[in-house]
């Protein structure tokens, strides 16, 4: 009788390691869509490098990626930089914001679940207590964990996409302008948001979150401006 050998049963894979130039953008995204990064703020390739433990090579891959995304610019002689925003660049980021934003927060509304409401409500109460405490780092965090969640239910990846890279590129000067004249000084419009969605009533959302762009935004513009 001949023996026969099953062949050894698989071990269980654990999950991939993203890529280097994976860690590395999400990394410099992070830093640059909070504020670490300032705007005007100039880095080297080889800074990176070494800041970041990473090679050369995701770290260019990195950097062109954020340049696509326009989180940064490159001077040349491998240097990058946050942009400067100026007048007219706050201008269209207001319109875009209102028009795309205000078009997510319409689409979540019919869409959302009762138990998404809830998970919203916990990141508005950690928004209030940073808000509360003037810790600005939490509040940008929870801040965009609050809007990226609601348009996580849109169903509009499209638009969704169109409005993360919006967040990149007033980060960094929403963290200037909170970090100068600190968290209490900024509007919050989403108790109105949450209202909207229990009511399941788009047009009040859709309201709510114009209101909540516009008076953020001009805010930033009024704060850069006392600051120039």
């Amino acid at each position: 009788m001949t023996e026969t050998t099953s062949p050894p049963v698989a071990a269980q894979e654990s999950p991939a390691k993203p890529p280097a130039h994976e860690i590395v953008y999400q990394t410099l995204r992070s830093q640059i869509l909070f504020g670490e990064l300032v705007p005007g703020q100039a880095v080297t390739i080889q800074g990176l490098v070494e800041t970041l433990g990473a090679g050369m090579t995701p770290v260019r891959e990195a950097i062109r990626r954020l340049i696509s995304d326009g989180a940064l610019v490159f001077q040349g002689n491998r240097r990058v930089s946050v942009p400067l925003l100026g007048p007219g660049d706050l201008e269209e980021l207001i319109f875009a914001r209102k028009t795309i934003e205000c078009e997510l927060a319409r689409r979540a509304t019919l869409r959302i679940a009762e138990v998404s409401i809830a998970q919203l409500v916990a990141i508005d109460t950690a928004l209030d207590k940073a808000i509360s405490t003037g810790d600005v780092a939490g509040y940008l965090v929870q801040n965009y964990s609050f809007h990226t969640a609601l348009y996580s239910h849109a169903d509009a990846p499209i638009l969704s996409d169109i409005a993360d890279r919006l967040w990149l590129r007033f980060g960094p000067s929403l963290r200037v302008v909170s970090g100068r004249l600190g968290t209490q000084s900024f509007p919050d419009r989403h108790k109105d948001i949450l209202e909207a969605l229990r009511r399941q009533d788009p047009e009040m959302a859709a309201l709510a979150m114009e209101r909540d762009v516009y008076e953020g935004m001009e805010h930033v513009v009024q704060g850069l401006q006392a600051a120039n």
